[in-house]
């Protein structure tokens, strides 16, 4: 058991360059952070030009970590004002320019693993797992018509 406990220690002092580097933005790597992270990758490969995002998370911890992810990655930032945050607790983001909008949502079995298996001693472990996965593996992604708020029928 001790050579286990020894053996995470060693693997999570090797993280990634890109991750040593969010987890000194965020101030530690969290899963929700690199699913943020994951998100604007995605999306920064899907769009070339300006990009605006509204990330569903709400503003509570642990899920609002994934905006500084997004932040990081996608170039949306609170400072240009081209992110909204909006308090539905949803692990989703709906990223868009002048011509397409793409929905980027974490899939239900991630977010039951994230919620239900992460403490603070394998928080590094099941980041680098979100980290490693393939997008189609931890997202469910798809073109929208217009963005969720624009979708209510106001009576």
């Amino acid at each position: 058991m001790e050579i286990n406990r020894w053996h995470k220690i060693i693997k999570m002092m090797n993280l990634p360059e890109e991750m040593e580097r969010l987890k000194t933005f965020h101030g530690h790597l969290g899963p929700w952070a690199v699913v943020g992270y994951r998100m604007g990758q995605t999306a920064r490969k899907k769009f070339t030009n300006k990009l605006w995002v509204v990330v569903y998370t709400g503003t509570e911890p642990p899920m609002s970590c994934l905006i500084d992810g997004v932040q990081f990655t996608s170039c949306c930032t609170m400072g240009k004002g081209n992110i909204k945050i909006k308090d539905d607790n949803l692990a989703m983001g709906m990223f868009y320019d002048e011509k397409a909008i793409l929905e980027i949502r974490l899939k239900d079995k991630w977010r039951r693993k994230i919620d239900s298996e992460t403490t603070k001693e394998n928080e590094e472990e099941i980041s680098m797992e979100v980290f490693q996965a393939k997008d189609e593996e931890l997202f469910r992604i798809t073109k929208a018509e217009s963005l969720i708020e624009d979708r209510i029928v106001k009576l």
